[in-house]
């Protein structure tokens, strides 16, 4: 089977066509990008840098045997730091439980407790399948209206962004990483992935799974009082 390759334009007007096409397409790509860069600027910081806020939220990043992921580890270190100083009152911990073999929220919670949080300050949002899904579940399902959020630092803006459109107050801390394959990998996610974000915050779609409203996050607050 003959495939045939594509050519350049043969005249000089074709092909500044085709780069001026190009170059628009780029342009194009990064614009979510730069949106989240720009719209998230003043609201990321490191763990010395975080406001006292009532709760921290703490995405899923993986499981490795059962347990937290280096990359998940370093997120939930940074919450049981902020615990400590007493920044925080509680941990809403969000992630992904769709397979019975498979639950990061119990994972971190045990990872949490035994860093030093309590149990009864930590909650588990076991529907957080993605970043925006996440967001909207801490504010409709537990009642989050402001929060310092926690991840590694090429996805904290797109989680601060989404949480702002979700409606929730919001402070990215942003865990730093050795720059390793799997750095690498999350940030040219990212660059996908602000697409994505850009929409959501746009047309708001409902999470994956919603539910009735729960009172961990009320309950663990009053008992912090």
């Amino acid at each position: 089977m003959n495939i045939r390759r594509p050519r350049l334009p043969r005249t000089r007007t074709g092909r500044r066509r085709l780069v001026q096409a190009v170059m628009a397409g780029c342009v194009l790509g990064l614009l979510p990008a730069t949106w989240l860069y720009v719209s998230t600027s003043d609201r990321i910081g490191t763990t010395a840098q975080a406001p006292s806020r009532e709760v921290a939220v703490v995405f899923g990043a993986g499981l490795w045997d059962g347990e937290p992921s280096p990359y998940l580890a370093h997120r939930l270190d940074a919450a049981a730091k902020l615990y400590r100083a007493g920044r925080i009152q509680v941990v809403l911990v969000t992630g992904d439980n769709s397979r019975e073999d498979y639950d990061e929220p119990d994972a971190m919670r045990a990872y949490l407790t035994r860093h030093g949080v309590p149990d009864r300050r930590i909650v588990s949002d076991y529907a957080g399948f993605d970043t925006w899904d996440s967001c909207v579940r801490a504010k409709k399902i537990f009642g989050v209206d402001r929060a310092v959020l926690i991840s590694q630092d090429f996805h904290i803006r797109r989680a601060v962004a989404l949480c702002e459109a979700a409606g929730v107050d919001s402070y990215g801390v942003g865990v730093a990483a050795k720059h390793d394959v799997t750095w690498l990998y999350g940030g040219a996610r990212e660059v996908l992935a602000a697409g994505k974000a850009a929409l959501d915050a746009v047309f708001e779609p409902d999470p994956r799974f919603l539910g009735p409203k729960e009172q961990g996050v009320a309950r663990a607050s009053a008992a912090a009082r």
